[in-house]
């Protein structure tokens, strides 16, 4: 009789541990982004957003800097990371090639992302709401290979505007590989034209880091999704039921103004994958997706 009992107990007991997923509240949940500006602006505003995800969460939280978008896609992909701050194409990247991953959280400004076309003033061009034809025979630089604002979209409307190739619109084409530095070479005047974040441009422009006499906004382009945090469809099997949905909420919850302004973001609302088809559209329809 008690090995009857002793034997149901165990197979009570798989049965249980086989459909009920433990937390694990010892294992780091580790987190990276696409390094869209310098190195040091980037670990000071994901260290804190590491310890507030920390303290919500209550497991440990690590942000790991990676040097180019296709490292942070890669890690992503090789579980290094299990959630990650993506723009609008590296999150469309990421999630194709890990299955049930999910967008959960994008910024209230990034429903509606813009890029800037800046011109150095040497160039005379100017202003206008019209798209600028005149930057066609230029030198140019985007941002990363995998920038949606450096590089995507921007690049899309360009080919379309001119009706071209961007390699034989522009006298010379280059990736400076982030916002900051597409600014800077473009004021320098090592490229006649670029293509720029505009949350990147106006936070640089009010600390003070761009000079209006060398560098100006010629055109802003329409609008389109970017920005979003994606986290990995298997979280919750290494940190319990309901994880990924926990974490979401922790994005959604972040109130504190000065963390906010870091990203600059006016706070964060929910995301989901259908909201990024027009960048999947845009990306297959210029050969950046097969």
């Amino acid at each position: 009789m008690k090995l009857k009992l002793l034997l149901i107990a165990l197979f009570s007991f798989a049965v249980f541990s086989s459909t009920t997923v433990f937390a694990d509240p010892t294992k780091t949940l580790v987190f990276s982004a696409i390094p869209d500006q310098d190195e040091t602006r980037l670990k000071q505003r994901f260290g804190d957003i590491a310890d507030y995800l920390s303290k919500k969460l209550g497991v440990p939280v690590k942000y790991v800097p990676v040097k180019s978008y296709a490292a942070v896609v890669t890690a992503f992909q090789n579980d290094q990371v299990q959630l990650a701050w993506f723009g609008g194409l590296s999150g469309v990247q990421a999630r194709l090639r890990v299955e049930g991953s999910r967008a959960i959280a994008q910024g209230v400004e990034d429903t509606k992302f813009h890029t800037y076309i800046i011109a150095n003033h040497s160039t005379g061009l100017k202003a206008s709401d019209g798209f600028p034809k005149d930057i066609a025979g230029k030198t140019f630089t985007f941002g990363s290979k995998g920038s949606t604002s450096g590089r995507l979209m921007p690049q899309f409307f360009i080919e379309q505007a001119l009706n071209q190739k961007v390699d034989k619109a522009f006298k010379r084409v280059g990736f400076s590989g982030n916002h900051s530095k597409t600014i800077s070479l473009v004021q320098s005047g090592a490229y006649e034209v670029g293509a720029v974040n505009f949350k990147v441009w106006d936070k640089e422009l009010k600390d003070g880091k761009i000079d209006l006499e060398k560098v100006t906004v010629i055109w802003k382009t329409p609008a389109y999704p970017d920005y979003q945090w994606t986290i990995r469809g298997d979280v919750d099997s290494v940190w319990g039921d309901g994880f990924t949905d926990k974490v979401k909420a922790a994005l959604l919850d972040l109130k504190d103004a000065e963390l906010l302004e870091r990203f600059p973001r006016s706070g964060f609302i929910e995301a989901k994958n259908s909201d990024y088809q027009p960048i999947l559209d845009t990306a297959k329809s210029i050969g950046l997706i097969d």
